[in-house]
């Protein structure tokens, strides 16, 4: 990560009960992108690594025989098992990436929604490419962070992002929070170096395309807020309810509007050409 930062328990205490109204979807047809670039056809194994509440490996069970979704907060991995009660080829097994229980089998595809830049990143691309099947692929996938999303002829107000950005900063100070610690340059960069030193060729980038409005309410907005690392509900301490209180008020009755993020999904390989 940095040299003054260290990942602990507290990073995403309290999110997983907002994580899922708040977040943003994955841009439709993600799945359809990923079964037609890996040839998945309903068999084979996947890991998702960092799963949280089980967003993306629910949204992929359909593709394989039997998924597996890892994940060291109690929280994320009691409301993953929550949506995806019913689902027999799904196992959720709490644990760091770094900490893989043994046992876990191989792998067809490995994936991290947004996850891979919270761990020690060479560390965990070695262990996931021991555990995954010669032509396996490791997917890392994130909204896509370079692209506008022009709020013109959106038919609500679009959601106040640095006014609300500005409010957490007079709460939690000017520096990003991350669990005990704090992030004054952000998440590391540079997944491609280290991808490439754990002997993964590629990469093959696919980009499924968002831009359709979304209606957020009030309350999504909130939960999107304590949904991030840098923000969760713990961080404001005894303030917590004040600085809902006055979030609430900035942000006023809803609804708001604002374009969905394309997805990209970065694919890397164990071998050459495959």
């Amino acid at each position: 990560m940095t040299d003054d930062w260290t990942w602990d328990e507290t990073l995403f205490a309290g999110t997983a009960a907002h994580y899922t109204r708040g977040r943003l979807p994955y841009a439709p047809g993600l799945a359809e992108a990923l079964a037609e670039a890996l040839g998945l056809d309903g068999t084979g194994r996947l890991l998702d690594v960092g799963c949280g509440p089980g967003t993306l490996a629910l949204g992929l069970t359909h593709l394989f025989a039997e998924v597996v979704g890892v994940d060291p907060d109690d929280g994320m991995i009691a409301e993953a098992r929550r949506a995806g009660a019913g689902e027999r080829r799904v196992t959720w097994v709490r644990a760091r990436a770094e900490e893989l229980p043994p046992g876990l089998g191989t792998f067809t595809v490995a994936t991290f929604g947004q996850s891979f830049h919270w761990m020690d990143r060479d560390l965990v691309a070695v262990t996931v490419r021991r555990l995954l099947r010669p032509g396996g692929a490791l997917v890392h996938i994130s909204d896509l962070k370079a692209e506008p999303r022009p709020t013109e002829g959106l038919p609500h107000p679009p959601v106040p992002y640095a006014a609300i950005a500005g409010l957490v900063r007079h709460y939690l100070g000017p520096v990003r929070r991350a669990g005990r610690g704090l992030l004054p340059q952000g998440t590391p960069a540079g997944e491609s170096a280290v991808l490439a030193r754990a002997g993964f060729t590629g990469p093959r980038r696919l980009v499924v395309p968002g831009g359709r409005p979304l209606e957020r309410s009030a309350d999504d907005v909130v939960a999107g807020v304590f949904s991030l690392s840098s923000s969760t509900p713990h961080l404001f301490g005894p303030d917590r309810d004040a600085f809902e209180t006055d979030l609430r008020r900035l942000l006023g009755p809803g609804p708001f509007s604002e374009r969905q993020p394309s997805t990209e999904a970065v694919v890397w390989r164990t071998e050459t050409g495959r």
